[in-house]
């Protein structure tokens, strides 16, 4: 059902000068960003849930400080930049790739409180500067949504944050293929349909009853059955606890990834890692 993937680059990611083209509202608290620019000739991704670093200025600067020329030593450099100097970081994931123009789609969940990214993205607009740190290679580390060749079954859960993830999977998956999608949504102004040419049913639910509508969920019968999990961490490590040790889902067969954690800040979370 699935092709295999080569093994991954070891150098696949590189950064990209960007500027926004265009701004608009998806759902009430969802905003689309869509960046070009010439680095985009260079940006290549076969993943539908990749992952990618973004950099915006902090407040009073225009343009985000990221010493790149510094190569492997850029970390570094810029953790000890001044914070009102330095570029603020998020981690995101592409939401769609264009060619001829050469285009790339970010969407951005809107918070209140606004944290840095949140209110730099309710106020951008087009010519706003930012770099990215994005894949070079289109096969790279950053992708995480792998299933097997066998895969008869790919189930789905991911809240807000993964929602760019959770569209670009379904769209991409074969027709006839069996698909069980959870959202969890904060705010019910962005619940809207979801196109996949597989046969998918797509659940939204309110946030934090994602255990309870799992345990109460008859999924299909499947022999090779794929689970893919992403959002807050904490919901994520309980949602794979019971695929793993109540359904008895083989661990391998279990892709997790914890993009936010509550109660966290991003640099908190690199911070503890």
């Amino acid at each position: 059902m699935f092709q295999e993937l080569p093994p991954v680059s070891t150098d696949p990611f590189r950064f990209f000068s960007l500027q926004v083209v265009r701004v608009r509202r998806v759902g009430s608290s969802l905003v689309r960003v869509s960046f070009a620019g010439d680095d985009l000739q260079h940006f290549f991704s076969d993943g539908f849930d990749q992952s990618l670093s973004l950099f915006i200025p902090p407040p009073g600067q225009v343009e985000p400080r990221v010493p790149f020329e510094l190569g492997d030593g850029w970390w570094q450099g810029w953790r000890e930049l001044p914070d009102d100097v330095r570029a603020v970081m998020r981690s995101y994931t592409l939401r769609a790739l264009r060619r001829d123009p050469d285009e790339i789609d970010i969407d951005f969940v809107l918070h209140t409180p606004a944290g840095p990214a949140s209110e730099w993205a309710s106020r951008a607009s087009a010519g706003d500067r930012v770099v990215l740190l994005g894949p070079a290679v289109a096969d790279n580390r950053a992708i995480r949504f792998r299933p097997p060749a066998d895969t008869d079954l790919v189930v789905l859960w991911g809240d807000e944050t993964a929602l760019p993830a959770v569209s670009s999977i379904l769209e991409s998956l074969p027709a006839g293929l069996r698909v069980r999608a959870w959202i969890e949504a904060h705010d019910s102004g962005n619940v809207h349909e979801l196109a996949s040419p597989a046969d998918a049913e797509v659940t939204w639910l309110h946030a934090g009853r994602s255990l309870d509508a799992f345990r109460a969920a008859r999924l299909p019968d499947a022999e090779h059955p794929y689970v893919w999990i992403a959002g807050e961490s904490g919901s994520v490590k309980a949602l794979r606890r019971h695929f793993v040790g109540e359904r008895g889902i083989d661990r391998r067969r279990v892709t997790f990834v914890g993009y936010w954690r509550l109660g966290m800040t991003e640099e908190e979370l690199r911070a503890a890692e």
